[in-house]
């Protein structure tokens, strides 16, 4: 068994568990909202614990250009300094950088060489750097700098990808870290067998805390993802937390909770509601649409968060269109809540041995989408 993770219970390949961290046990599978900049866009601290958040993800590119991670660990760490008391992932930046790429200036065995996105200055990322970021940031776990090449990436490109990867991942496996911080190891080789399998391999055998399936999610057809992460999840090794970057659509999360996966992480809650949509059982729901100009509706009958339990649709829809705040808080709040929800649910249900069930007449019903 694990130091950092217990399996409670498994349905097929689908696991209920906890990931245990230095500021709390997390249940898995888990949704971790993100807070890119130290926040989790208009959503405060309590109202993200209220709604059942267990762990925040922070992003270390942003966070070491504003404020600056010596900052931080001046004002007593990430939680301090955000108010969040619970656990706290934060990546290793490396994903901004590469996605980022008309920025990078070079890419070497010792690290990355880019441009800042906010001012154009000179700037290094290393594995040990990245560790000493993290380090003063304080998470309770720390990802591993690694390379994500993009989709139509050459297979010579992907093999290097996954080299530089093990590579910098033996280095940072080296590195100090904060007392208690956990490291997870990232994967990559996109869908490309030998290549996933390899990457896997290397850093299973550098003993990470947890491990992470990187480089999906990022344009590939979304069946070929899926396939992948079925079998991929499945080499990962099994008493170890399993982490996959950057997915949050209901389909997406159920897809990936039934191939062994046990965390998550998207922007797609906040930012869909930035745009004027819930997400519902039903499907989105376009609030800026004039059909709910006089609804007196709450978003979802059966939500309980904020939003649904006080105000109606139309409110809502007019919120959106004249632009106020609110409104962006008000969906903020009700998307966070469907998906952590979603999980929550998905998670009994492997507790009780019905999680077929439970995915099926969950994307069931997702289907009946609203017309937009």
């Amino acid at each position: 068994m694990s130091d950092a993770y217990t399996l409670l219970a498994a349905d097929g390949a689908a696991r209920a568990g906890a990931v245990h961290t230095a500021h709390g046990d997390v249940p898995t599978p888990a949704f971790m909202p993100v807070g890119t900049k130290a926040t989790v866009k208009a959503v405060d601290p309590d109202e993200l614990r209220a709604l059942g958040t267990t762990i925040l993800l922070g992003n270390t590119y942003h966070l070491h250009f504003r404020p600056g991670e010596d900052l931080i660990a001046e004002l007593g760490g990430l939680h301090r300094f955000m108010a969040w008391d619970g656990p706290i992932l934060t990546d290793s930046g490396g994903f901004q950088v590469f996605s980022l790429r008309d920025t990078i200036a070079s890419v070497d065995d010792d690290g990355v060489t880019f441009r800042s996105v906010y001012d154009g200055a000179r700037a290094r990322f290393t594995p040990e750097s990245v560790a000493r970021c993290q380090a003063e940031l304080g998470s309770d776990i720390a990802m591993c700098l690694d390379i994500c090449p993009p989709v139509d990436v050459s297979r010579p490109g992907l093999e290097e990808a996954v080299r530089r990867t093990t590579l910098w991942a033996t280095r940072q496996r080296a590195a100090p870290r904060a007392e208690g911080q956990l490291l997870f190891g990232i994967a990559q080789g996109a869908s490309d067998p030998e290549l996933r399998r390899r990457s896997i391999g290397e850093l299973a055998d550098l003993d990470f805390d947890g491990y992470a399936l990187g480089g999906l999610a990022i344009g590939e057809e979304r069946p070929l993802m899926f396939e992948t992460t079925a079998w991929a999840a499945e080499l990962l090794p099994h008493e170890k937390p399993r982490y996959f970057m950057g997915i949050g659509d209901p389909e997406g999360i159920l897809e990936t909770i039934e191939a062994g996966v046990d965390m998550f992480d998207c922007v797609l809650p906040t930012r869909t509601a930035r745009t004027g949509s819930a997400l519902t059982w039903e499907g989105r729901l376009n609030l800026r649409n004039a059909r709910f100009a006089r609804d007196p509706a709450p978003i979802e009958e059966s939500c309980d968060c904020p939003a649904c339990t006080t105000f109606s649709r139309a409110y809502i829809r007019h919120l959106v269109n004249q632009e106020e705040l609110l409104g962006h808080r008000l969906l903020s709040l009700h998307n966070l809540r469907f998906v952590l929800e979603l999980t929550r649910r998905a998670r009994e249900a492997i507790v009780q041995g019905k999680f077929d069930r439970y995915k099926r007449e969950a994307l069931e019903r997702l289907a009946s989408t609203c017309q937009p």
